[in-house]
């Protein structure tokens, strides 16, 4: 019987020939991460084993990674406490997949996993954050979990009870227009499927568009595929994914690949012409509030954000910096910039682009989460309007339930940050 790609990774994490959807399996993992989370995890995994009386050991540490980027460097005592108990047993467990705050090694779970080869195409991959959907660029079937969830995996290496899910076909052929990005694609994706429309699916991503989109663009798709309900989102490996995996991430050994069946099931299925596709923003509080920018333009902005997992990476820095270089940031309006990774980072800042974003008035932060999550780093005043390329817009999100936040592209966003009010970068096109 014809499969989607999710079906094969799980027929084959679980040492079946085929698996049928609504199954419920308990497929082996290929990688399990977490980011300061871990020290939730890691109480309730010594919990199980003080019940045991055994010793404490995680099934395999070389399939463990563990990346500090929520709170870094740590904004309290509370955090620096509990990612010193990290360090101390990530050091007992022997986990060597391990990013702490130094230089070029430390960055956003979602881009270090990638960026590091620590994910191959046909991988079960969890993590405790709801953004691990991410990793379905490089052809994994990758999902968030909760920290009870991991402790059962550290222990056994399987995740319990998952049930195959049925899969959504999505379709993208066409060629952007100009200051048309992959994060306009999947905003655009999202507002038409709404924040429930693919709860409890998998969105597989084909068409020409996505076969010549580079990975970093494919990470964004992925990324922000939870935000419309979906498990996870996937593009099925091919050449891109070899080619990054190879060029990016060093990865010299064998990287086989996992197909669709030309005939395999989907629940249902889109067609998108990109196009036809103008800039998009997601309004206040929810993600699949989704307009093209036309219909808003001209709102004050006081905060604009560059980064993050969804667009932190070199080639978003590069498009800001593109359309920034040689002029200065509206009055009134603050640019925060947060690099993905310290790679990132390095590459970025050797290529000028840093230089050019900092002359243009924007403040350059540490690789990380910043202020995505609203817990640390670039809080909203009351009464302030953020845009942002970050992947969130609920109620309190920058730390502020008295403040708003726009989504949209690097392009959106800097072309705003010239104007200080939202800006369609193609003017009434």
């Amino acid at each position: 019987m014809s499969q989607t790609v999710v079906q094969k990774i799980l027929a084959r994490a679980s040492g079946k020939a085929h698996v049928d959807v609504g199954e419920v399996l308990e497929p082996r993992v290929d990688l399990a991460m977490s980011h300061e989370n871990a020290a939730l995890v890691m109480n309730q995994f010594l919990e199980i084993y003080e019940a045991t009386g055994l010793e404490a050991k995680v099934w395999e540490p070389s399939k463990i990674a563990i990346i500090f980027d929520h709170r870094v460097p740590a904004e309290s005592k509370k955090t620096a406490t509990n990612q010193k108990k990290i360090r101390e047993f990530v050091a007992e467990q022997g986990i060597t997949k391990f990013h702490d705050i130094r230089g070029d090694e430390m960055g956003i779970c979602h881009q270090i996993l990638p960026e590091y080869g620590y994910v191959r195409p046909g991988y079960v991959v969890v993590g405790t954050d709801s953004h691990t959907t991410s990793h379905g660029a490089l052809g994994a079937f990758s999902f968030g979990i909760g920290a009870t969830e991991m402790a059962s995996v550290w222990t056994l290496g399987t995740v319990l009870n998952v049930e195959v899910p049925a899969t959504i076909k999505v379709v993208v052929n066409g060629k952007f227009r100009k200051h048309v990005a992959p994060k306009d694609l999947i905003l655009y994706v999202i507002g038409k499927l709404t924040a429930e429309g693919a709860n409890f699916k998998v969105i597989e991503y084909h068409g020409d568009t996505i076969i010549n989109m580079h990975t970093s663009g494919r990470l964004t798709v992925c990324n922000m595929s939870v935000e419309a309900g979906a498990t996870s989102g996937i593009v099925p490996g091919d050449e891109e994914t070899i080619r990054y995996l190879r060029e990016v991430a060093g990865v010299k050994d064998e990287i086989p690949l996992t197909k669709p069946d030309p005939d395999a099931q989907y629940d249902r299925v889109i067609e998108i012409d990109a196009s036809a596709l103008a800039p998009q923003v997601a309004c206040p509080h929810t993600v699949d509030n989704v307009k093209p920018v036309s219909e808003i333009e001209g709102l004050k902005i006081e905060q604009v954000v560059i980064g993050s997992c969804t667009n932190g990476r070199l080639d978003d820095l590069e498009i800001a910096a593109s359309i920034l270089k040689g002029k200065k940031l509206a009055r009134g309006t603050r640019m925060l910039v947060f690099p993905a990774s310290g790679k990132i980072y390095r590459e970025a800042m050797i290529k000028g682009y840093l230089y050019d974003l900092m002359e243009a008035g924007a403040v350059i932060a540490n690789p990380g989460c910043g202020p995505c999550l609203g817990v640390h780093q670039g809080a909203l005043g009351d009464g302030e309007r953020a845009l942002s390329t970050t992947n969130r817009n609920f109620k309190g999100r920058m730390g502020n339930p008295n403040s708003e936040v726009y989504l949209c592209s690097p392009a959106v966003a800097a072309f705003s940050a010239l104007t200080g009010v939202i800006t369609n970068p193609n003017g009434g096109n």
